[in-house]
């Protein structure tokens, strides 16, 4: 099996803010700043209060945190059994093993550390040194720990709270028992300091907050929620006697301790439970985090005394359904959750997401009532949108629709809010009229050019309005379109076609005006089509059936192109590259699978732990966006083949993809390693010849042999204006003779010679071969001419004529050198490789010998075989040239 996915590298989450676990708060002297600590799975975030910022992202751990406090130097994270500190954020300083059951409280004690696993074992650790420093082990059936807590001024004490109800004060120096307190009989869900010495208040999981003097063992006063258990507790330092306490319904109340009684209230805080609540030391400000995936910065500064909204960092509090990427850049997101939401989540910083607020049937309304329990105007979520970014400045680019409704509703990108229209056919507004059956918008398109909105219906009909002033303009087919409900619908780039797909497999073909003769062809796929996924620019659609194959339609000639097979179950999206040479789609079975186009093949197969229910790819190509069930987050995965060399072959929709863990919010440079690197495996290297039957060429650059042709013309340009001049100076190592008058050379050593008779003997059979001579040479008895093509290869132009014209006798060669390589070229011939070169080397022979094979018998009788075959292999290559052009030439024509 293999490791990892070819195409796709993990690169991080987006869209993840905070969890269950409660937020932090860390005062830097340095910065003169609050920052926020929140949690998100395998990391934490840091937040600064100013802005909002994201500052940092931590290291990733082994699993996710399970607990998590700060103090001021150091930010103690708990991953199972094992604790972590960390410094500015991101920097890993200690490490301390030691707990061997999961840690769920710890609290920050001067030098020390206070851990607290479920098998409710404590131990302190000693900070700098990694050690333990006090261990003890408490009953389950007697106390089981539930809550921590040290009280202001009580030095080497810890509160420690049980889910029965009682409390405990230890002298963790002495490791003694100071105090057992009776308690309230029912489980204590947190403990926290209040602004007076010796006072605690304590939140039962009743709902009940207790206000207890430690000192006296006196309850001094109690308040009760309505909404059960009190997730958290937090007091105002700012001289208002205030006290906040959350609910697991996302309810905050403000208590007046001075009244004893409520001062206000922030309902529908949140949508989840307000597992963290801390309000800033000495500033009207109060910090809430939730497993809603929210953070949220409040301040008191309403005429009542209650508190608004002051700042916000938040994502999506259910699982997004339907993603995609909005604009040519590749940086926005849009993604539908099924909160009701649409968000834009960027992808180069978090200071751009944005949210286009929850769908409403009466956005205004919705407005003024402000945070509910209970919106009653809420619209159901968006299960599928369009956009286009053409008409972004000047009116809605976004349509959805949602789950059970006919109801198409528009979004403004630019202004980033819901719009104001909500496209229903006339025929639908007084629904159940008739049949009593629910009708249901099923899919929808917007056309191109940022006009056109068409929307398809479980009836089988299709419509089109015009999005800018949500008019109805037309319907498609006399009255329906199909007969049965409609799976797709899409136009091409240029408003001439519309395609619509329906549950009974039929595609058709739609004129897009609906004027004249408004159906223009009909496509019967014979399984039901499940959804459409166009690539406008090349004009292809892939169709996804309910027997989970993918289909390529072709929009110009109406025809299916290509299908693939391999998912076993039912497909989820689908996507093109931007080139549209890539098929990427999602199924059920967790896997995402990518198709070639061209060669109809799949390349690439990697499953993930959950089910991607909507996929895109950015339209510069270097990401994936993925959302997956039960995920709060994005995942974005980066496109390998853009910065490495990746040899995609083709792999067998049998074979068992393998599992990838999803991104995290900062993904760890170490998750490359875990991958298969391009060098892993062999680069794929095509063969020098495919088919002996095939021409096949040499590959080398045209200036190699193309300038052979010319040869003459290009050193007659390059020749010198005027030829060297010989030295003025005879050369200083000459021996001369001392003269007044007469420059003279010393020449006695010198012997002289006989006339007529020279001191170089030469043999009457001495041959003056070139490099290349002498291996043409060796190729008279093996007539294996392969080394002196692979050395004509790598010679020049220049060389290779010079080599050409020492083949004559009376430059060094001889008659047989010449024949010898005539046969060479006959060789190469009918090799059926390195076709130019044979051309031009025998053109450049002919041009310089042509004479001499014409006065010599030998190479005069041996042309016409040369001839013979070279007409055989120009012949062939000729045809097919012919036919090439044929085809283009009446391609143009048509």
């Amino acid at each position: 099996m293999p490791p990892g996915s070819k195409v796709f590298l993990p690169c991080r989450s987006l869209g993840y803010v905070s969890n269950h676990i409660p937020l932090g708060v860390r005062y830097i002297k340095s910065r003169k700043e609050n920052l926020i600590v929140t949690c998100v799975g395998k990391s934490f975030h840091t937040y600064g209060i100013s802005h909002f910022g994201l500052l940092s992202v931590s290291g990733l751990h082994p699993e996710d945190i399970t607990c998590m406090t700060t103090d001021a130097f150091h930010v103690y994270t708990a991953c199972a059994n094992v604790i972590y500190a960390w410094r500015r954020g991101t920097e890993l300083k200690h490490t301390y093993r030691g707990h061997s059951h999961r840690i769920h409280l710890m609290i920050p004690f001067g030098p020390h550390l206070v851990s607290i696993d479920e098998n409710n074992n404590l131990k302190v650790w000693d900070i700098k040194s990694e050690t333990i420093f006090l261990e003890l082990t408490f009953d389950h059936c007697t106390f089981n720990i539930s809550a921590l807590m040290h009280p202001s001024t009580y030095i080497n004490k810890i509160l420690l709270g049980s889910d029965k109800g009682q409390m405990q004060l230890w002298n963790l120096n002495k490791t003694k028992m100071v105090f057992a307190f009776k308690g309230w009989s029912v489980g204590i869900s947190c403990i926290e300091q209040a602004p007076a010495i010796d006072i605690v208040a304590v939140g039962l999981v009743t709902g009940r907050i207790i206000l207890h003097n430690l000192k006296y063992d006196e309850t001094l006063m109690e308040f009760e929620q309505d909404w059960g258990l009190v997730t958290s507790i937090s007091f105002r330092s700012d001289g208002n006697p205030i006290m906040a306490t959350g609910s697991v319904c996302g309810h905050v109340v403000f208590w007046d301790l001075e009244v004893r009684r409520v001062s206000s209230q922030l309902l529908a805080a949140h949508d989840g439970a307000v597992t963290g609540m801390v309000c800033l030391p000495n500033e009207p400000l109060v910090l809430t985090s939730s497993p809603d995936n929210t953070l949220k910065l409040w301040i008191f500064d309403m005429p009542d005394g209650g508190a608004r909204l002051l700042r916000i960092r938040e994502g999506h509090s259910a699982s997004p359904n339907y993603i995609r990427f909005h604009g040519a850049n590749g940086h926005n997101i849009l993604s539908a959750g099924s909160d009701s939401s649409l968000r834009i989540f960027n992808t180069q910083t978090e200071q751009f997401n944005k949210s286009l607020g929850k769908a409403s049937y009466n956005r205004k309304v919705s407005k003024k009532r402000g945070r509910a329990v209970e919106d009653p105007l809420k619209m159901p979520p968006i299960i599928k949108f369009t956009s286009e970014t053409t008409r972004d400045k000047e009116w809605d680019s976004i349509a959805a629709i949602h789950l059970g409704l006919s109801m198409v509703t528009s979004w403004s990108y630019d202004k980033v809010r819901m719009g104001n229209m909500k496209l229903v056919p006339e025929r639908f507004q007084n629904k159940n009229l008739n049949s009593g059956l629910e009708v249901e918008a099923t899919c929808l398109c917007l056309s191109h050019c940022g006009n056109f909105v068409i929307v398809g219906y479980s009836t089988g009909h299709v419509d089109r309005f015009n999005i800018q002033s949500g008019i109805w303009r037309d319907n498609y087919g006399n009255p329906k379109a199909h007969e049965n409900s409609i799976r797709g619908v899409t136009t091409d780039g240029l408003n001439q076609v519309t395609v619509t797909g329906a549950s009974d497999g039929i595609m058709k073909f739609w004129r897009f005006t609906c004027k004249g003769k408004p159906m223009l062809s009909k496509l019967n796929l014979e399984e039901p089509i499940r959804f459409f996924r166009s690539h406008r620019e090349s004009s292809m659609l892939a169709v996804a059936l309910e027997d989970f194959t993918v289909s390529i339609v072709d929009l110009d000639t109406m025809r299916i192109v290509r299908k693939f097979v391999g998912h076993m179950a039912q497909l989820t999206d689908a996507t093109f590259s931007p080139d549209s040479r890539w098929l990427i789609t999602s199924s059920m079975d967790c896997s995402i699978r990518t198709w070639n186009i061209p060669s109809g093949v799949l390349i690439d197969q990697f499953t993930t732990e959950a089910a991607p229910i909507s996929i895109d790819m950015s339209p510069t190509g270097e990401t994936l966006a993925t959302a997956h069930v039960d995920y709060l987050g994005i995942f974005l995965w980066t496109n390998r083949t853009l910065y490495q060399r990746i040899t995609l072959n083709a792999v067998s929709p049998e074979e068992e993809p393998p599992l990838i863990e999803l991104p995290e919010v900062l993904q760890e440079h170490a998750e490359e390693d875990k991958l298969p690197e391009a060098s892993d495996e062999p680069e794929f290297k095509s063969p020098e010849q495919l088919n002996e039957e095939l021409l096949t060429l040499s590959g080398l650059p045209t200036s190699r042999w193309q300038n052979l042709l010319n040869i003459d013309i290009i050193k007659q340009r390059n020749k010198p204006k005027a030829p060297p001049k010989a030295p003025k100076a005879a050369p200083f190592f000459l021996p001369t003779v001392s003269s007044l008058t007469n420059f003279q050379f010393d020449l006695s050593s010198v012997l002289p010679t006989e006339q007529g008779h020279r001191k170089l003997l030469m043999p009457e059979n001495f041959t003056n071969y070139t490099d290349f001579g002498k291996i043409l040479d060796k190729t008279l008895e093996s007539q294996d001419f392969t080394e002196c093509v692979n050395n004509l290869k790598t010679l020049g132009p220049s060389m290779i004529d010079f080599e050409i014209r020492s083949l004559a006798p009376e430059a060094g060669g001889s008659v047989k050198l010449m024949l010898q390589f005539l046969k060479l070229i006959i060789s190469i011939l009918k090799s059926n490789r390195d076709f130019e070169l044979a051309e031009a080397y025998l053109s450049v022979f002919l041009k310089s010998h042509g004479n001499l094979v014409a006065e010599n018998d030998m190479l005069q009788r041996f042309l016409p075989e040369v001839r013979k075959c070279h007409l055989v292999v120009w012949e062939r290559l000729q045809n097919e040239l012919m036919y090439g052009i044929c085809v283009v030439q009446n391609l143009k024509t048509m």
